[in-house]
Parts: C-alpha cells; sequence; structure tokens
C-alpha cells in the first residue's frame, strides 16, 4: 500500500476515514434510538415492578436497604470509632503522598498497598511504572480497604446484615476501580491514542450490540460463541441416548476399553447448567477420563423446561431422575447395582435420593460420590446474600407469570460473586478496548444458563437455603417418605474445592457428620469449576486426604496430607472397590446387547442439551 504524502491515494486516505467514521456513527445513533424506543415501550407494558405486577414499582428488588440502613444507624451511634477510621485513613494517604514525592523527584520507595494475589485489574507495567497511575491505583486500594474494613468492622448487626453490607459494599468498590474507566486505565488510554478512538467506536458497538442481544438488559459476551457447537467440539464424547422421559435424557457413553467393571456409574449434574460441564473438551473431559478407566459411563442431560413444566417439583426431579435412571440402566446393561456421582445441586438430590432409598431398603447406590455439594446450608457462602423471605417471595411471584425462572437470572447471581473476573473484566476488554472476547469452553459453558421450574426452584430454596431442612430427620417428605440422612449407609466420597464461592468447603464438610456409612473426605484446590475439572494430564492444584474425619474442618485441614495433581486417579482407585469383583465385556450403548433391552433414541449429546435459554 501506498500512503506516502503528496501521493493520490494518501490525500484521499483521511477523508475516507472521516466518512467511514460517519457511518459508524450514523449506525450506532440508529441502534441506539431502536434500543431506547423498544426499552421504553417494555416499561410502559410491563410497569417497573420487580414483582411482574405491573404499574407497581419496587424501590428495594434485593433487599439491601435496610440492612445498610442499620449499618449506618450503629455505624453513627459511635462516632469516635468513625474518626479513628478517617485518621487512618488520612495517615494511609499521607503516607502515600510522601512515598509518591519521593519517587518523582527520583528515590526509590516500596508500595504503602498492593493488590491482593490473583487480582488482574492491575497488570499493565504502567500501573507500577508510571508515578501518576501508580498514585491512582493506589489511592483506590487504600479507600477501597478503608471502607470494607470499616463496614466490616460495625459491631451489633445481624449475621444476614452483615453479609448483605459486606456483600453489596464490595460490589460498589469493585465497580469503582480506576481499571473501569477510560481516563484512568493507562492500558486503554494507550488503545485510544494508538487506534485514533476506534476502540472506543468499537466499543459502543459492542455495547450496543450486547444490549440488542439482552433485549434491553447487558447481556455480556464472555466469549466468542460462534466459535463451539455442541456435540461437535465441546460435548463431544461418542454415545447414545438410551431413555427419555419429561425432565431428561439418559446417556450411555461409548466404551474405549474392551473390558469394563462390572457395576455402571451414573453421574447426575446440577440442573443449574448442561451436563457438559464434565465433557468440555478431550483434554479435560471428566466423563471421557473415567470411560477410558473401565467405566460404563451413564450422565443425566435434564431438560431445559419452559412454562408447561412449571409444576415439576423437586420430588419429580428425584422420581424420573436418578430413580428412572436406576431402572434404565438395569434394562440397558442387566445391572441393578450402579456407583452414583451428584455434582453440586446434583449431589443435594443424590443425599435426598439415599436417604429416600435408606427408608425403602432400596441398594441399587453402591456408592455415591459428591463434586462440590451443599447438604447442610446452615453456611451457604455468599449465595445466601439472594436468599430471605423478601427476596424468594418477589421471586417467586416473578416466576409464576412465565411457569420458571430464566437462566439469565442465575448466570447474573453467579457472575455478581466474582464481579471483577466474570463482569468488570469484560467490561474493559469488550467496551473499553473494543475487542472481542477470546473464545473459551468454560465461559461457553458458563453462558449455556438453563430455566429452573417454578415449583421445583421454590421447594429448593425454601426447604435447603432459607430453613436447612433437608438436614432434619423428617424435615423433608419426597413420595410419602420422610428423609433422614443418618440412615444413609452407603460408602461415600465427598470432593470439596478449597476456593469455592459457591459451595464454601467447610459447609461441605459438615456432611460428614451426617452419614452412618463410611465417609472420606478429599479437598482439592482451586475453585468451584476449576477444582473439580482437573484432569491429571494438567498436573495442577493438588489435593488434601485425610484418613479421618473429625467434626470440625480445621482440625480436618490440619491434619490433612498435601498430594500433588489431581485427585481424579485417588477417587477412581476408590470407586472401583465398589465396581464389581470383575470386569466383563465392554457395553456398547442402543443395542439392546449383553442382557440389557433399551434402543438408542439418538446419538449423544441428545436433544435436551441442545435447547438454549437466550431467547429469554
Amino acid at each position: 500500500m501506498n500512503d506516502q504524502p503528496g501521493t493520490r491515494k494518501g490525500e484521499d486516505a483521511p477523508s475516507s476515514n472521516i466518512d467511514e467514521f460517519s457511518r459508524s456513527m450514523s449506525e450506532i445513533a440508529e441502534t441506539s434510538q431502536r434500543l431506547i424506543t423498544e426499552f421504553l415501550a417494555r416499561q410502559a407494558a410491563n410497569g417497573i415492578g420487580e414483582t411482574g405486577k405491573k404499574g407497581v414499582p419496587q424501590a428495594d428488588p434485593l433487599n439491601i436497604g435496610g440492612a445498610f440502613l442499620e449499618m449506618t444507624t450503629r455505624m453513627m451511634a459511635d462516632p469516635a470509632k468513625m474518626m479513628r477510621a478517617n485518621m487512618a485513613l488520612w495517615q494511609d494517604y499521607t503516607k502515600l503522598w510522601q512515598n509518591a514525592a519521593t519517587r518523582m523527584m527520583g528515590g526509590e520507595t516500596g508500595p504503602k498497598v498492593e493488590p491482593e494475589p490473583g487480582d488482574r485489574r492491575f497488570k499493565d507495567q504502567a500501573w507500577n511504572e508510571d508515578n501518576v497511575f501508580d498514585y491512582i491505583k493506589q489511592s483506590y486500594l487504600l479507600t477501597a480497604r478503608w471502607l470494607q474494613s470499616t463496614v466490616a468492622d460495625v459491631e451489633g448487626l445481624g449475621a444476614k446484615d452483615k453479609q448483605k453490607v459486606d456483600f453489596y459494599s464490595r460490589q460498589f468498590v469493585e465497580a469503582l476501580s480506576p481499571s473501569n474507566f477510560v481516563i484512568t486505565n493507562p492500558e486503554v488510554l494507550a488503545a485510544t491514542a494508538e487506534s485514533g478512538g476506534e476502540n472506543l467506536v468499537n466499543g459502543l458497538k459492542n455495547l450496543l450490540n450486547d444490549l440488542d442481544e439482552g433485549r434491553g438488559r447487558l447481556k455480556i459476551r464472555m466469549t466468542d460463541e460462534g466459535a463451539f457447537e455442541v456435540g461437535s467440539n465441546v460435548a463431544e464424547s461418542p454415545g447414545k441416548v438410551v431413555f427419555r422421559n419429561d425432565l431428561m435424557e439418559l446417556i450411555q457413553f461409548e466404551p474405549s476399553t474392551k473390558t469394563v467393571r462390572q457395576t455402571p456409574l451414573l453421574i447426575i449434574p446440577p440442573w443449574i447448567n448442561k451436563y457438559y460441564i464434565l465433557d468440555l473438551r478431550k483434554e479435560n473431559s471428566f466423563i471421557r477420563w473415567a470411560v477410558g478407566q473401565g467405566h460404563t459411563v451413564f450422565v443425566i442431560s435434564w431438560v431445559n423446561p419452559d412454562g408447561e413444566l412449571s409444576g415439576k417439583s423437586f420430588e419429580d426431579y428425584m422420581l424420573e431422575g436418578p430413580l428412572a435412571a436406576l431402572d434404565a440402566i438395569e434394562q440397558a446393561t442387566g445391572e441393578n447395582k450402579v456407583n452414583a456421582i451428584g455434582y453440586c445441586l446434583g449431589g443435594t438430590l443424590l443425599a435426598s435420593t439415599l436417604a429416600y432409598m435408606a427408608e425403602k431398603k432400596d441398594t441399587r447406590i453402591q456408592s455415591a460420590t459428591f463434586f462440590a455439594a451443599m447438604i447442610d446450608f446452615e453456611e451457604a457462602g455468599k449465595l445466601g446474600v439472594f436468599i430471605d423471605e423478601e427476596q424468594i417471595t418477589r421471586l417467586e411471584a416473578k416466576m409464576d407469570e412465565q411457569g420458571y425462572l430464566e437462566g439469565a437470572h442465575m448466570a447474573s447471581t453467579f457472575n455478581m460473586m466474582r464481579g471483577n473476573d466474570l463482569i468488570w473484566s469484560f467490561v474493559v476488554n469488550n467496551y473499553l478496548l473494543g475487542k472481542e472476547p477470546d473464545p473459551f469452553d468454560l465461559l461457553y459453558w458458563n453462558s449455556d444458563a438453563t430455566r429452573m421450574p417454578a415449583a421445583m426452584h421454590s421447594f429448593y430454596l425454601r426447604n435447603m437455603y432459607l430453613e436447612n431442612k433437608l438436614v432434619e430427620p423428617g424435615g423433608i417428605t419426597l413420595d410419602g417418605v420422610a428423609l433422614d440422612l443418618r440412615k444413609i449407609k452407603t460408602p461415600i466420597y465427598i470432593v470439596s474445592t478449597r476456593d469455592d464461592h459457591i459451595a464454601p468447603w467447610k459447609s461441605t464438610y459438615a456432611a460428614v457428620n451426617l452419614y452412618n456409612g463410611p465417609v472420606k473426605f478429599v479437598l482439592s484446590g482451586s475453585g468451584h469449576i476449576a477444582g473439580i475439572v482437573n484432569p491429571p494430564a494438567a498436573k495442577k492444584y493438588g489435593y488434601w486426604t485425610n484418613a479421618k474425619t473429625p467434626e470440625n474442618p480445621d482440625q480436618w485441614l490440619d491434619g490433612a496430607e498435601k498430594h500433588e495433581g489431581s485427585w481424579w486417579p485417588d477417587w477412581d482407585k476408590w470407586a472401583k472397590r465398589s465396581a464389581g469383583g470383575k470386569n466383563v465385556a465392554a457395553r456398547k450403548p442402543g443395542t439392546g446387547k449383553s442382557g440389557g433391552r433399551l434402543k438408542a433414541l439418538c446419538d449423544a449429546p441428545g436433544e435436551y442439551v441442545r435447547v438454549r435459554s437466550d431467547g429469554e
């Protein structure tokens, strides 16, 4: 390309750039006007009430106003304490000013405050090398630390109010990070100068596209969704759907060994998301790995329900989920015993099913494994912020309108718990830097949320999170059976993750005191997903084991032994003790051979997993 000054082409380039910029701004203006018009029309039609009752505004849909009012009242009741906190902040700022002045005069000085380990907001070198941006960064970190510590130090708040104040103060602090604004983010300023502002124009386009995709609600894209296709490069393990009912498809996977263990393996995933978190790619698929270890693997693929299934209850999920799967597996393999795995909410259902089966004297589940699953909800972690009578009542009213909870609602809730990583990093990348998000299989799965039937979700929130009835003997009745977890004598393997923000490991540990059978507890490094989806080949995170299970989780950890790598082989060794004493010929799904009577309905991953909630 000839762009030398004085040439015809060089003379035309500025005009071409101006024309292109004008077209972009015209398109942006037109899109903006359409979105605003559609948004106002929806507001007029639906009212502004969070409960869905038209014309009834809800000023505090998250029910946090009372908590902050109580916090402010108690804070003002001790002005001396508030003054001391302010003085401490002032002293920190004075020291920061002194350090900044020393650096500007060429002196050496260490930072007054540094980001927490793993905080990626300030990874650009300018945050450390440029005196101005280093000061902005440290000033923000000092203020953030002061605000959160001052709020946390308020005495007399109830546990629920304290949790809300802490959580939403953190949301406020994260939103005001200097990395989230053009003028105070050195990386964004450099990109703006280099591109002549093209990054901001592209970012505005991305913002409008996301608003358009979310139909007025900001749906931040976290990955290039066009880079993935269910059944092609995610959820690609070969197999057959061998059974289907209203709530689930049962998938049996193709064996990759000549012989398999006698006892099949049933995986019960959560229905908040799709099952293929355990079958993302060949390299990190737990399902493919388990098949390779000689297990005949079945997985429940839950339906993505619509309003017609609004009446489906937690009891239905048990009857039409794991119990129906046990019957189908016996027909498919001729075996009436299985090893079972329950992941997250699937683990809560597995525990309920085991208690039901114990009362019925049903021993078809030989062993049970729980992946990051809550059973005792006394200490529910960050999710507890969203659970109280007022919020559940509003949520129930909203679900009653459609018959289900929108998948986007649950996705937003989980994203808020890791705002810097799952919200603000993409705001900076997509809207300030004007970039497209990179392809990432895990975030593609994360965006593929599912709906919750109204009856089931209301029961789950009230009986588990709000009232914690599952741990009470007879606290919950399913299909006429009062559940008592203490009657479960099945061998149990519990794996939790040390940095879990959804199912805190100390809360999941409480389950070891509920069962009457042998229990092994294993603690993996990392979080709710990465600590579970941790293939041995990755050689990451490590895990802890302890032959003893004292009542206190801290005592367990103090006596635990650290192991390198993945816990998967440890689980496999444990599970095979209950997998039958002999190997049998590998079972090919959907053939009706080897004692089985179930024919294939379709190829894996089936039909249910392909139904998305994006049209909500």
